[in-house]
């Protein structure tokens, strides 16, 4: 996996491909394509370059991964909010919630380790789109409703590069 120090590592994406200094992965991104007017529920993911945030993992399916950004144990009660006219728009939530929103306690691998990429986070626009993250990849690659999805060994394999300093990079 990538070499150098902690958090001055820069990703980017294009054409189904994850790439960085020394390395690259196949990636999904979203359905919608990649696209610069980036809206709520468009299946696209948001093309510019973004930071790294944090990690949210499931303990129950995985141990505290090694990083230096931000680490956040997910609880079966943790969902984000999609719902662009809430105050917690794209922010995370405790369930239940009245507004619209997405689990993050999947039954599904995909959310299993999940990095939140700064896009529309600081603060969150409405209708620019939410939670768009770089996870765990379904075995097919299929696209996503907006993030960036690698393998699950990548993803967790590139963990301890990640910090403060980590950027993606999305294209076309």
């Amino acid at each position: 996996m990538p070499q150098g120090s902690a958090g001055s590592i820069n990703l980017s994406y294009a054409a189904g491909r994850l790439r960085w200094r020394g390395g690259e992965t196949r990636a999904a991104c979203g359905r919608g394509g990649v696209r610069r007017e980036k809206r709520e529920g468009d299946g696209a993911s948001p093309a510019g370059t973004f930071p790294l945030v944090a990690v949210y993992y499931r303990p129950d399916r995985l141990p505290r991964p090694r990083t230096s950004l931000p680490l956040v144990a997910l609880q079966p009660e943790h969902g984000w909010v999609d719902a662009s006219d809430d105050p917690n728009y794209n922010r995370l939530v405790t369930l239940p919630y009245s507004a619209s929103h997405e689990e993050m306690w999947r039954a599904d691998a995909l959310y299993d380790v999940v990095v939140l990429i700064g896009y529309n986070t600081d603060p969150p626009h409405a209708g620019r789109g939410s939670a768009i993250f770089l996870h765990v990849a379904q075995a097919d690659f299929t696209p996503t409703a907006g993030c960036i999805a690698i393998s699950r060994e990548a993803l967790i394999g590139l963990l301890p590069s990640f910090g403060p300093r980590s950027r993606i990079a999305i294209s076309p």
